[in-house]
């Protein structure tokens, strides 16, 4: 049985901001969903993060600062419950599908770090951002947000039953599903080989995306700017760069 017609896991973190390195976990799903009976297993984080919450963050997934510290759990068992679902289906054989791996699980391990004191150790992970962009390359505007890939895959995102973190990771859940569909050749891929080739993919990408906005930023800001334009190679994690501080 290929790998998306058995049971696998999808992930989402919604968060402080952008940066892995210093924001923090507001909100997070893992979604269990087995292909063949329709079945889904939800769980569900809120955290209080520590610090503020940005306007900005809010905007995007609704939750507020004093709503976080009011409801949420600590961060640290936020991160420990998150790490310890992941593990369990790491240790099922089964694959964790994220929309954009590095951000999520980059966030991840830096929180446990920051918290819990251990990295994260992550093993098979199938990330759709990656694949549709090796299987169907598209220059355009909002062209591999998660939305826009659903669009144009034809999955309808008002039939989910969710929100926030929830909602994100069933849609990347059906997305997955459908790129392995459609795409015989990523449904047929055996994990390990799945897993390795998405690294590769990813670093292509990741130079690619350099050289353009390198190439922007000289025509518009100087040789200086376009010198200090850097896209990270690694996936699906990313080394620590800097001391990880409370």
């Amino acid at each position: 049985m290929k790998w998306h017609e058995r049971p696998f896991v999808s992930f989402d973190i919604e968060s402080t901001g952008t940066n892995v390195e210093s924001d923090r976990i507001v909100s997070a799903a893992v979604v269990t969903v087995d292909p063949a009976t329709g079945r889904k297993d939800m769980r569900e984080w809120l955290a209080d993060p520590g610090i503020d919450i940005p306007a900005e963050a809010t905007e995007i997934h609704g939750i507020t600062t004093e709503y976080a510290r009011e409801r949420g759990e600590p961060a640290a068992d936020v991160a420990y419950g998150i790490a310890q679902a992941l593990d369990v289906a790491w240790g099922a054989m089964q694959p964790v599908v994220i929309y954009n791996a590095p951000y999520d699980l980059t966030l991840l391990d830096r929180e446990l770090r920051r918290h819990v004191g251990y990295p994260l150790n992550p093993a098979a992970v199938v990330d759709p951002l990656v694949i549709d962009r090796k299987v169907q390359p598209r220059k355009m505007k909002g062209g591999h947000q998660l939305g826009t890939a659903c669009g144009i895959y034809g999955i309808d995102l008002s039939t989910i039953d969710a929100h926030g973190a929830a909602a994100d990771a069933l849609a990347t859940a059906r997305l997955a599903w459908v790129l392995a569909t459609r795409h015989p050749e990523i449904g047929a891929m055996r994990l390990p080989e799945l897993h390795a080739r998405q690294i590769d993919w990813y670093a292509e990408q990741a130079a690619e995306l350099e050289t353009y906005l390198r190439g922007v930023k000289l025509r518009y800001e100087g040789q200086e700017a376009a010198d200090a334009v850097h896209c990270p190679r690694e996936w699906p994690l990313r080394p620590v760069t800097e001391e990880v501080t409370v």
